[in-house]
């Protein structure tokens, strides 16, 4: 993980997010840092670097926590599909009692882990899929920017109905994609954020 983290720190810029009092590790274009992902850590077929931006559905998300601090203190959250852990930090400030961060790209816990010490919180990290089977222990799962694709979007939906059956509180941050169920959450909240 430290190759990693020396990457993001080269390659990226410490960024203030507006309206939520974070710092982040974050990129100002794609393409140029994921072409650089796969030759500086002479990796192939690296995923694109999501991770370095704070997607849309994030910021909202982690803008509800923070204004909503009651529903996460003392809880167990879990973030999947974490990207940069703007919400996981957003959790852990809230004062969630155990704070986990989730994502398939193994990039993620590096940048999980820098963003969270800008923050001054701790936030572990689970890596791989959990999507196949059942929900782990927690008492709220926060999901940002999920539904943006048929296939995913139904893994995710899935995952998270199963999670709230287990009496789990689930909470989703979307933009309006194409493949969001509406008909699968009630809107609680909604915001405008900057996006890059």
């Amino acid at each position: 993980m430290d190759e990693a983290r020396a990457f993001i720190r080269a390659n990226t810029r410490v960024a203030d997010l507006p309206g939520l009092g974070l710092r982040v590790y974050q990129a100002d274009e794609l393409t140029p840092l994921w072409e650089a992902t796969e030759k500086d850590l002479a990796r192939a077929n690296v995923a694109p670097p999501f991770w370095a931006f704070p997607w849309a559905g994030g910021q909202a998300l982690a803008r509800y926590v923070s204004d909503h601090r009651d529903q996460f203190a003392g809880k167990r959250v879990l973030d999947i599909a974490s990207g940069s852990g703007i919400v996981a930090i957003a959790a852990a400030l809230a004062g969630a009692a155990d704070v986990a961060a989730n994502d398939i790209d193994p990039m993620c816990e590096a940048a999980i882990s820098l963003n969270a010490e800008l923050n001054g919180v701790a936030v572990r990290y689970i890596s791989g899929s959990l999507l196949e089977g059942e929900p782990p222990p927690f008492d709220v799962i926060v999901a940002a920017d999920v539904f943006y694709e048929q296939r995913p979007a139904q893994m995710f939906r899935t995952f998270l109905e199963r999670a709230h059956k287990a009496g789990i509180t689930v909470f989703a941050g979307d933009p309006g994609r194409t493949y969001f169920p509406r008909d699968a959450f009630r809107q609680v909240a909604e915001y405008a954020v900057q996006t890059t």
